[in-house]
């Protein structure tokens, strides 16, 4: 205890500092250095592509028995024995939205990037 006054003075005593000049040993030089880096990014697409309700038909020597919207709709050749074609296309929407989903796209792609970097510095005295 009788010690402990002297720690006080010991750290606010000024004390001198000095230092030795310091020479370096070499007159020139370089230093060359590489970085390379690579990244990666990884991309995600979801996408939903919606339309409208469709139906049509088409065709040649084919005859409706009524309107394209009436599910009782039929058809017939119109002359027998000929060349006929027909198309129907029935694109029914969904009863809680009132959409058709046309597209559902789902693409997943990965970006790599790589990059170098050369330095070279050269010194001297």
């Amino acid at each position: 205890m009788k010690q402990l006054w002297l720690l006080p003075l010991l750290i606010l005593a000024p004390t001198a500092v000095r230092a030795n000049q310091v020479t370096p040993a070499f007159t020139q030089g370089s230093m060359n250095a590489t970085t390379t880096t690579t990244q990666t990014v990884t991309e995600v697409v979801n996408q939903k592509v919606y339309g409208g309700e469709l139906r049509s038909w088409s065709g040649t020597g084919v005859t409706a028995s009524g309107d394209i919207m009436d599910s009782t709709t039929t058809f017939s050749q119109t002359n027998a024995g000929e060349d006929f074609q027909l198309d129907v296309i029935t694109r029914l929407a969904d009863t809680q939205t009132g959409l058709v989903l046309l597209e559902d796209i789902d693409i997943t792609r990965n970006i790599t990037t790589n990059a170098t970097t050369t330095s070279l510095s050269v010194f001297s005295q």
